[in-house]
């Protein structure tokens, strides 16, 4: 599969596919054109980094835990350890924006005007 058609099949961008394979979380091969080839597998790759990108992890922490969760004779109890670790700093987030929403919407009842009484 090319990188457009990877592209096509995933909705990532071809620079986001290239980004990821500068971090070695996405592999493909080469044509004597240079041009690259990615295994069948690429697309559920693809949507598992994109996943895991959209849960707030960052690239480094993926490439250590990405060859884990796609083998499961690697699982070991640090992997489960590292993501419970990036499930409570995403839990401290919600709770933070949580806290900053009721601020807000505090802000918005005390400061909205009401037309007056006829």
């Amino acid at each position: 599969m090319r990188i457009g058609d990877l592209s096509a099949a995933t909705g990532a961008s071809a620079r986001s596919l290239r980004y990821y394979e500068e971090q070695g979380l996405l592999a493909s091969t080469r044509t004597p054109g240079g041009q690259r080839i990615y295994p069948a597998g690429a697309v559920e790759r693809v949507t598992l980094i994109q996943s895991l990108l959209a849960a707030g992890l960052n690239s480094v922490t993926i490439a250590d835990v990405l060859p884990c969760i796609s083998d499961a004779t690697l699982r070991t109890p640090w992997l489960a350890g590292r993501l419970r670790g990036e499930l409570d700093r995403v839990s401290a987030q919600i709770e933070s924006l949580n806290r900053t929403r009721d601020i807000l919407a505090g802000l918005v009842d005390q400061y909205t005007v009401t037309p007056a009484s006829a």
